[in-house]
């Protein structure tokens, strides 16, 4: 436990170093780009390997083909994600992760982790919450 918390502590100390930098907040920059709706799925999707857009598409099947172009742009403006387009009839297009893309797999398992493990507790706040 005292671990946990001296590493949740050094945590603090970084958010709180990182927010009082000049300019926007490089964490929040972060977050904002790879915890938006998307991204983290896609990630995690292309995190078994390269895929085409019509199979990204099918293993989300409720994004929009619009919003999974976008994010997958915003993706590769970011350095996570590489789309390779092959000399083909008609072209064939593919999306992988880039080694910074596969840096996220850890800490995203983490968060899926904590996830799973929670969300019984989180849902019975919630009822809680709302009961009042």
């Amino acid at each position: 436990m005292q671990q946990g918390q001296e590493l949740a502590s050094l945590y603090v100390e970084r958010w709180n170093a990182a927010s009082g930098l000049p300019g926007p907040c490089p964490v929040r920059d972060v977050l904002d780009k790879i915890g938006d709706k998307w991204s983290m799925l896609l990630v995690m999707t292309l995190a078994s390997g390269p895929k085409r857009f019509n199979r990204l598409h099918r293993d989300i099947p409720d994004i929009s083909q619009k919003m999974l172009t976008q994010t997958l742009r915003d993706l590769q403006r970011d350095g996570l994600v590489a789309r390779q387009v092959f000399d083909t009839k008609p072209p064939a297009v593919e999306y992988r992760l880039t080694p910074l893309g596969h840096s996220l797999i850890v800490p995203f398992g983490h968060l899926i982790e904590w996830a799973n493990e929670s969300i019984g507790r989180i849902e019975a706040s919630r009822l809680h919450f709302d009961a009042d």
